[in-house]
């Protein structure tokens, strides 16, 4: 056995189809004061639903939420909050609406708590970024950790097939870096090989009928298996150059961790047998990487970074930023390495030495 520590879990959840009714309750427990509503664009429309039901709690919604949290939309929610007389917030909608109260939270001083919509884990984790200048700077601070985590299934429903899968993609990049973490432990490794067991069962389902409540439960029961990984963790090259790519070529989260992942598994657990081992015992297959790229092929994710949007010359520029900073990974990386890796991905080819095509 090896040695190991747990970090304390800070945050409450209340789980449950139904559940948003509650957050009366919730807003009440943890003491958090008058609280403006962030959101983006297309979740206007329930945070506007959660306001009305508590005027007595919220005073307004501010909806310019956007993805990889520029530093523009940073300072323009923090001068609504103030302008409202907010003492606190709260994120209703995915990875956006969260790394936007985080930001706040670092920056303003405003606690806040979670009403997750999408499967992006963020609202389980101290890990935060803001983007500025093509750059994403992101960092651990106890203080970005939402007092409240409210999950209700239901509120999962609308997101579309696409959408749901790609974000669930990017759930199980979470559990799957966690399983190699210098600072894994056995109960990380026990919820990560949960959280992957339970997220790919689920997304064929949801991607069949995305109204379907019992797929879409098991889904949003495994994103927070795979958030809490994440937030235990320390993440390595997945998710290293999934920041970088969002932040300098402004690629879409969740799909670019979708893309990447099966790529970056495949160059990783060659480094790490134990993780291998747990992931396959997860997916019931003895090649992860293929399987995830195979499963990807079957949910209608996209193929390659090029469908994203990237250009091929930024990769470049990908590959310096991801090597600028160390960061911990269980195998050693150059920028040959990166190269091709990148190349793959960018060109949507299976992932070298893989037989994985569907």
């Amino acid at each position: 056995m090896r040695d190991f520590a747990v970090p304390a879990l800070p945050t409450r959840v209340a789980f449950g189809s139904g559940r948003l009714a509650s957050l009366r309750d919730e807003l009440t427990n943890t003491g958090l004061g008058p609280a403006v509503l962030l959101c983006t664009a297309s979740g206007r429309e329930l945070a506007h639903r959660v306001a009305a039901e508590l005027p007595e709690a919220t005073v307004g919604v501010f909806d310019q939420a956007r993805m990889h949290v520029p530093r523009a939309t940073v300072e323009a929610a923090r001068k609504a909050a103030a302008s409202l007389g907010a003492e606190a917030c709260i994120a209703v909608g995915g990875g956006s609406a969260v790394g936007l109260a985080k930001a706040l939270a670092l920056e303003a001083a405003l606690p806040y708590m979670a009403v997750p919509t999408t499967y992006s884990g963020s609202e389980m984790t101290a890990v935060w970024g803001i983007t500025e200048a093509r750059e994403k700077t992101t960092g651990r601070d106890e203080r970005v950790r939402p007092r409240a985590v409210v999950y209700d299934p239901d509120l999962t429903a609308s997101l579309s097939a696409g959408v749901s899968v790609t974000s669930g993609v990017n759930a199980i990049a979470h559990a799957a870096e966690a399983l190699y973490a210098p600072d894994r432990s056995p109960l990380t490794d026990l919820m990560a090989r949960e959280a992957v067991r339970a997220m790919t069962a689920a997304l064929p389902g949801v991607a069949e009928r995305p109204d379907a409540p019992g797929a879409r439960s098991s889904a949003l029961y495994a994103a927070w298996l795979c958030g809490t990984c994440l937030g235990m963790t320390t993440m390595s090259l997945h998710h290293k150059l999934c920041h970088v790519l969002g932040g300098a070529l402004d690629l879409p989260h969740a799909p670019t961790h979708a893309v990447l992942l099966p790529h970056v598994l495949a160059f990783n657990l060659t480094a790490a047998p134990e993780a291998r081992e747990l992931l396959a015992q997860a997916l019931d297959d003895d090649d992860p990487p293929a399987h995830l790229w195979r499963l990807n092929q079957t949910l209608g994710v996209p193929a390659s970074l090029r469908e994203l949007g990237a250009d091929r010359a930024d990769l470049a520029t990908a590959n310096v930023q991801t090597l600028a900073v160390p960061y911990p990974n269980p195998r050693p990386v150059d920028r040959n390495d990166l190269d091709r890796l990148l190349s793959a991905a960018f060109a949507g080819d299976a992932p070298p030495g893989l037989s994985c095509r569907a």
